[in-house]
């Protein structure tokens, strides 16, 4: 049971990928982290004492403060940003609560810099891709769009990490997708993600036997990219749509609907 301004890990991975989710930090001190080098999903590394940076880092939203074992760092940095009028909770129990509820946790190694790039005109794994990295890794993930044969130029020059072509870690292997290969990479199965890289991974591959979903999603997809000129504004429209699935996939899946209504007798 959670304490006061607590919020327990179990409470914290419903709001993990969703747009309500909020600012997790994490102030593990460096020794701590060093002996285990993992992240909560989308968190942040800071200092427990860079409150301004922190602050500036949570102005807009909540926090949930994030150490070894949930106390005293934890603690002292939610306290001192509620004095300055942001709602700040702590993850009860710290990295040691969430390892034991047995909950994804992303190798730091495994993440990149902030800026993303793929081939433009973006479909389903393209815009699929960033979704997950934003809801999951990275919030603040900046993504680029360019011609296919220009990808690997811009991430060597840009230093930004391509996915979704020929070549790279972040992409297709075998049968599956780019969508598969960052939830493998960084650690994040789950069951409401894995529901979610079959649909993706269906109609991405053209197989929509792997799911029924598939067929609604390429529709989807195909009806976005011609709404939108520019990739970004179509993966900013699309992220709703990932939204919705995901929630489907985590909480949804067992509702139907059917007409006409039940008659009363």
């Amino acid at each position: 049971m959670p304490g006061l301004n607590e919020i327990s890990p179990t409470q914290l991975m419903r709001l993990i990928g969703t747009p309500q989710c909020p600012a997790l930090i994490d102030v593990c001190i460096d020794e701590d982290f060093n002996d285990d080098p993992h992240l909560l999903p989308s968190a942040r590394r800071f200092g427990h004492n860079q409150i301004d940076a922190i602050a500036a880092q949570v102005a807009d939203t909540n926090a949930v403060i994030i150490c070894q074992k949930g106390r005293k760092l934890s603690h002292g940095v939610a306290a001192r940003l509620r004095h300055r009028g942001i709602s700040a909770e702590v993850l009860a129990g710290g990295h040691h609560g969430w390892r034991e509820a047995a909950l994804p946790r992303i190798p730091a190694q495994a993440i990149p810099g902030h800026l993303w790039v793929t081939r433009h005109r973006p479909k389903i794994d393209r815009i699929a891709c960033p979704w997950l990295i934003r809801r999951f890794v990275d919030p603040a993930a900046e993504f680029l769009f360019v011609p296919p044969g220009d990808v690997l130029d811009v991430a060597d020059r840009f230093g930004a990490t391509p996915f979704d072509v020929e070549g790279v870690k972040f992409s297709h292997q075998d049968a599956n997708c780019s969508f598969d290969a960052m939830i493998k990479l960084f650690c994040l199965s789950h069951p409401a993600l894995d529901a979610l890289a079959d649909i993706v991974r269906a109609a991405d591959t053209n197989r929509h036997d792997l799911a029924p979903q598939a067929a609604g999603l390429l529709a989807i997809s195909v009806g976005l990219s011609r709404m939108f000129r520019d990739d970004s504004a179509q993966m900013d429209a699309a992220m709703l749509v990932y939204d919705a699935l995901y929630r489907w996939a985590r909480d949804g899946q067992d509702e139907g609907h059917d007409w006409p209504m039940e008659q009363p007798r």
